[in-house]
């Protein structure tokens, strides 16, 4: 199936995805990479207010280059997902409800993306120069000093995107291999 949402999204929107579909997201997404989810995990463990509520977020995992001139961002294309693997647990207990990277996620991952009822998404790996064309508007919200990992906020339009682990735990890297093994089996 091929869905156009608004973020954030609410429950029965999550609950309707299932691992394959392709979703065309629009609404504000933050960007957050490993040394982002770093430090706001640190920051939750010493009792530091966040810089940003997690509640129903969609957080990107992109480092994104400079911009050009009257553009708002520059290439931004995801990054490897497992590097948040670590902190992604704390972070959807907090409220996040949907996490766009590439790559394949681990078990106490999935668990919490059934838990919390959320969402993982892959964009195109190699895509960032035609991803960043979805981004309409970028603010810097914190940790200005990580660079191109800092947190932004984007205001984004039509972005590609599809369910990899819906709330229900399915995923689809392992239903494709199984379907892939499955048919040589014929």
């Amino acid at each position: 199936m091929e869905y156009k949402l608004t973020i954030p999204l609410n429950d029965n929107e999550i609950s309707m995805l299932r691992a394959g579909d392709m979703v065309y997201l629009s609404g504000e997404i933050y960007t957050a990479r490993d040394a982002a989810h770093k430090r706001l995990v640190e920051s939750f463990n010493a009792s530091e207010p966040l810089p940003l509520s997690l509640v129903n977020t969609t957080i990107y995992y992109v480092g994104p280059t400079p911009a050009k001139k009257d553009l708002p961002i520059g290439s931004c294309g995801p990054t490897t997902s497992s590097r948040m693997d670590a902190y992604s647990p704390l972070l959807l207990d907090l409220g996040v409800k949907v996490m766009i990277g590439k790559g394949k996620r681990n078990e106490a991952v999935k668990a919490s993306i059934v838990k919390n009822k959320a969402l993982y998404l892959a964009a195109i790996g190699g895509a960032g120069a035609y991803l960043s064309k979805c981004i309409k508007k970028s603010e810097l919200i914190a940790y200005e000093d990580l660079g191109s990992e800092a947190i932004r906020k984007l205001t984004v339009e039509n972005f590609p995107s599809i369910v990899v682990i819906d709330s229900y735990g399915n995923d689809l890297y392992e239903i494709g291999k199984t379907n892939y093994l499955n048919s040589l089996k014929a």
